[in-house]
């Protein structure tokens, strides 16, 4: 019988999918069974749909939500609240972890916490990106621009009639840190505006260079 502790010393990471799982099964005539056993007895536990991490006894780090959300639905990279919180550009702790898309908006409900996606047409989703991590954990993140720019792009709730409204956004709506917005690389934040080609972020850019003079 194939055990957890077989199936953990071929696996370099905690995260692993279907195929593999069924790959160290191959002499099971129904390898689904087996996976419903480890399953049951905590020694995986399923993330979502063909994705599955080892139980925590037999993890060998900390368990990566970022990584996670990479690979609960993708391509993604983790952005908006979260990113922002990681950075503390923003005040508030963020639980759920929030990332972009290229795909449909989605939000998926896990034994980890609630992952949610917001989509952005490709031609505005690679510029300001980076991998984060170390060792085997590496994932996709936003940089403290990117997340910024995405953050206000896909909130609906915010129009910006004229420049003096980013204030009022991002000082007193989303409490920003006005240090770390004075320190963000304008070069890079020049970039991303021009794959968005919105009037709306390049109004922010110009509020936060009117900032830096």
């Amino acid at each position: 019988m194939v055990t957890v502790m077989d199936i953990r010393e071929q696996v370099r990471t905690d995260v692993l999918d279907y195929q593999q799982l069924v790959s160290y099964l191959h002499d099971y005539a129904k390898p689904r069974d087996r996976i419903g056993a480890l399953l049951a007895e905590g020694s995986l536990i399923r993330v979502r749909r063909g994705l599955y991490v080892f139980g925590e006894r037999y993890r060998r780090a900390p368990l990566s939500r970022e990584l996670l959300a990479n690979l609960i639905y993708g391509p993604s990279y983790v952005s908006l609240d979260y990113a922002l919180s990681h950075y503390g550009m923003i005040p508030e702790r963020v639980e759920n972890v929030t990332s972009v898309t290229t795909g449909e908006s989605r939000r998926f409900s896990t034994p980890f916490g609630v992952f949610t996606y917001r989509r952005l047409p490709p031609r505005r989703y690679a510029p300001g990106i980076r991998w984060s991590g170390e060792g085997d954990v590496r994932y996709l993140l936003a940089s403290p621009e990117k997340a910024l720019v995405d953050k206000v792009w896909t909130d609906k709730g915010f129009s910006s009639a004229r420049p003096g409204d980013f204030n009022t956004y991002l000082f007193k709506d989303l409490r920003m840190d006005e240090q770390r917005l004075s320190s963000l690389n304008a070069d890079l934040l020049a970039t991303i505006a021009r794959a968005f080609a919105s009037r709306k972020i390049t109004m922010l850019t110009r509020c936060l260079a009117g900032g830096r003079s």
